[in-house]
């Protein structure tokens, strides 16, 4: 039988994982990741996201072209693409309206569920993991390598693989900016800046320059971000109404 660390101790844990060994992941463990995803809380019991290991490294290459700078995709024991899917529930109910802007919402909530669910049962057995939202760039690159349906949009990647590195947790906002009681939280100014030097820290052990988190918001969020992805969520059928 398979032994997991506690699931406290896992979530605690986490860190992103950019560097495999060569040691593959056996059926057994795959499958029970793959049931651990199915069992994540899904909207209304629609169920609505699909799965899709990528094996070929040829169709690897591809993802990774569209990501950008992920050559880990093409690398990892194991890459996992969640969609958000409704091919099947409109063969089913063709008058299915699945272009409501709540559809896409519930999709995308089910397969961020489903995604965690998945890495953190991976993490529990030892393996480490990366998501990749950048395959989104050029999400219609990725649909076209896997020649995915209408109604069938790439999400999110996962590499899964057996950790070879050991990289410093990353550190998150202090609990009061996330965290309120009958309000939203508000902006402290002072716990922001304490902040911002802890991820310059962070970023300075790890890549060897300090990035401030100012900085990668600014840079993240002063730009237009994938802007061509509406029209691709509406060629695909979701978001029109």
């Amino acid at each position: 039988m398979m032994q997991s660390k506690p699931t406290l101790d896992t979530i605690l844990s986490h860190r992103s994982i950019r560097r495999f060994t060569s040691e593959p992941i056996v059926d057994e463990i795959l499958d029970t990741l793959v049931r651990a995803g199915q069992q994540a809380s899904t909207s209304n019991n629609l169920q609505c996201v699909s799965i899709i290991r990528v094996s070929d490294l040829e169709l690897r290459q591809g993802i990774h072209e569209a990501a950008g700078s992920a050559p880990y995709i093409v690398h990892c024991a194991e890459f996992l693409l969640f969609c958000i899917d409704f091919s099947k529930h409109k063969a089913m109910f063709p008058d299915a309206q699945i272009d409501w802007a709540e559809i896409t919402l519930i999709g995308a909530v089910d397969a961020g569920i489903m995604a965690q669910n998945v890495l953190l049962a991976a993490e529990s057995l030892g393996l480490g993991g990366v998501y990749i939202g950048a395959l989104r760039n050029n999400a219609q690159k990725v649909s076209d390598v896997l020649n995915l349906p209408d109604y069938c949009v790439p999400l999110v990647g996962l590499c899964l693989g057996y950790p070879d590195q050991d990289p410093p947790l990353k550190p998150r906002l202090p609990k009061e900016m996330v965290y309120a009681e009958n309000a939203c939280s508000s902006l402290n100014a002072e716990a922001v800046e304490v902040y911002n030097q802890a991820v310059a820290n962070y970023y300075e052990l790890r890549k060897g320059s300090p990035i401030p988190w100012k900085e990668s918001l600014a840079k993240t969020l002063g730009n237009p971000v994938r802007p061509h992805m509406l029209a691709f969520l509406q060629k695909k059928g979701f978001l029109k109404r």
